[in-house]
């Protein structure tokens, strides 16, 4: 059985920094794309980033630059480092992860086929 479980949303300040992990179980980690997807307030899905098996990262223009995805193989750990953090990126984040096939899959919500409960990143004086 597959599981997704995000942790480390918080309220910070506008440029604070914050780290979101997202534990993953019941699958091979190295097999699936792993992707980090936000929803804000009254807004749909966004992708914001992912890495495929391959462990190439790919970020949203909204934030590249400042956001780091990253895994950790052996412990079956993503993390989403998120530096410079502004007002529109408070949302519920999710950790997603699927096998993507393509590569223009990667930013569609709607190709994962795994979710997490989401966490709150809030930023905001």
């Amino acid at each position: 059985q597959v599981q997704l479980a995000e942790s480390g949303g918080s309220l910070v300040q506008p440029g604070g920094s914050l780290r979101l992990s997202c534990a993953a179980s019941g699958f091979t980690f190295s097999n699936f794309a792993m992707s980090w997807v936000r929803q804000a307030p009254g807004k749909g899905l966004e992708w914001v980033s992912n890495i495929n098996s391959g462990g190439s990262p790919e970020y949203a223009g909204s934030v590249k630059g400042r956001f780091t995805i990253s895994t950790d193989t052996p412990k079956n750990m993503l993390y989403l480092q998120m530096n410079s953090l502004k007002p529109e990126d408070t949302a519920i984040y999710y950790c997603a992860s699927g096998p993507i096939y393509y590569y223009d899959d990667y930013p569609n919500p709607s190709k994962y086929n795994y979710w997490g409960q989401g966490t709150q990143v809030s930023v905001s004086s």
